[in-house]
């Protein structure tokens, strides 16, 4: 059987979404329209099973991968108790966290992170720690790092653009946002980031930042090996394989981040686009049942409801909630599409056939 393609799992998600607006009128009273719409989805994500995808010593790769050098991340936090919980949510077998020693005020930030460039391979850092000044330094001597920004969602590059935001409450999430980061910084690269101006700051600290962040990636590269993040997720830490009380506290989590999602969808496009990325990235690295996704969705939908009635308010509003549903899967199913490595066919092995030759075909 071969596999479809992406534009029409998108179209057909489009479908799904629409008919799950039944339920959404009739005040989530009918469950049969979610529970069809749920089965469809969840058919149709088959074609983003990765497993069927890998040939059979795919796990091989997955246990050799695990067998690297864990990476170092920097960790760039003013509070001790939100180091303690990055600590606690970066997988030791994946992750080594670095505290920097910014608890003393007395630290700098760019020069802390500059002692430490060539043992840093990603950074958490605090967003209020990003000040205009320390961002400039920190552009002006290449010191440019995959990163995970921790802090209210506001809607703009507080380091660089291919920084990933997670917000305070959410750290249960960090290890797979790390995943994400490493991920855009390799496949999109950092070597066009410098401050405006052109290169007169570089030069007057006589830097190369484009140089030295080639170097980094390379370096990532070399120790990721050649398929990179992106196709050696961590069964481990698949949703799945978790601990009941990490499943929950990750779930909760995740929740939030989808309540920032609709809050900010409409009023504030670009901080919702922030949450968008991180529950996108959590679900991918995480393998979260696409129902899980739906189910995460039609339970805030509802609360919303709920809220509103008691409040005296409409809510045939609502409904339109439903573009942020597709628009979750539809990143999904681009994380996913960029996930099968170009040398692997759509098509199994097993189910290929013949072609026909030209003499072989009678009219």
């Amino acid at each position: 059987m071969a596999y479809e393609p992406v534009s029409g799992v998108v179209c057909e998600l489009l479908l799904l979404v629409s008919a799950m607006g039944l339920r959404d009128a009739n005040r989530l009273g009918d469950s049969g329209a979610t529970d069809l719409a749920c089965a469809a989805i969840e058919r149709q994500t088959k074609i983003f099973d990765l497993r069927a995808l890998f040939r059979q010593d795919s796990i091989a790769h997955f246990s050799f991968w695990m067998t690297r050098p864990a990476l170092t991340i920097a960790l760039l936090l003013r509070s001790p108790e939100l180091e303690s919980a990055c600590c606690q949510w970066l997988p030791g077998n994946r992750y080594t966290p670095v505290d920097l020693g910014l608890e003393d005020s007395a630290v700098d930030v760019v020069s802390a992170l500059e002692q430490q460039r060539e043992a840093v391979d990603a950074v958490v850092i605090e967003q209020s720690l990003l000040q205009e000044q320390t961002r400039e330094d920190l552009l002006a001597r290449g010191l440019l790092f995959p990163a995970v920004v921790v802090g209210d969602l506001m809607g703009r590059v507080d380091y660089h653009p291919e920084e990933v935001h997670l917000p305070g409450d959410q750290v249960e999430q960090l290890g797979y946002n790390v995943d994400a980061a490493i991920s855009r910084f390799l496949r999109h690269g950092q070597k066009d980031i410098r401050p405006e101006g052109g290169s007169a700051e570089s030069d007057q600290v006589g830097v190369q930042p484009e140089g030295r962040v080639w170097k980094l990636t390379s370096r990532l590269q070399e120790r990721l090996g050649y398929l990179g993040v992106f196709y050696k997720r961590d069964p481990s830490r698949f949703l799945a394989n978790l601990p009941p009380h990490e499943q929950r506290e990750l779930l909760q989590s995740l929740q939030r981040t989808y309540r920032d999602l609709l809050i900010g969808y409409f009023r504030d496009p670009a901080a919702a686009n922030q949450a968008l990325e991180s529950f996108v990235n959590t679900a991918f690295f995480g393998d979260l049942p696409i129902t899980q996704t739906v189910e995460i969705h039609m339970t805030l939908i509802d609360d919303f409801w709920k809220q509103l009635r008691f409040e005296g308010h409409k809510d045939d509003f609502l409904q339109d909630y439903r573009l942020a549903l597709l628009d979750v899967m539809a990143h999904l199913c681009e994380m996913y599409r960029r996930s099968v490595p170009g040398d692997i066919p759509l098509v199994p092995a097993g189910s290929q056939r013949r072609q026909l030759q030209d003499s072989e075909v009678t009219l």
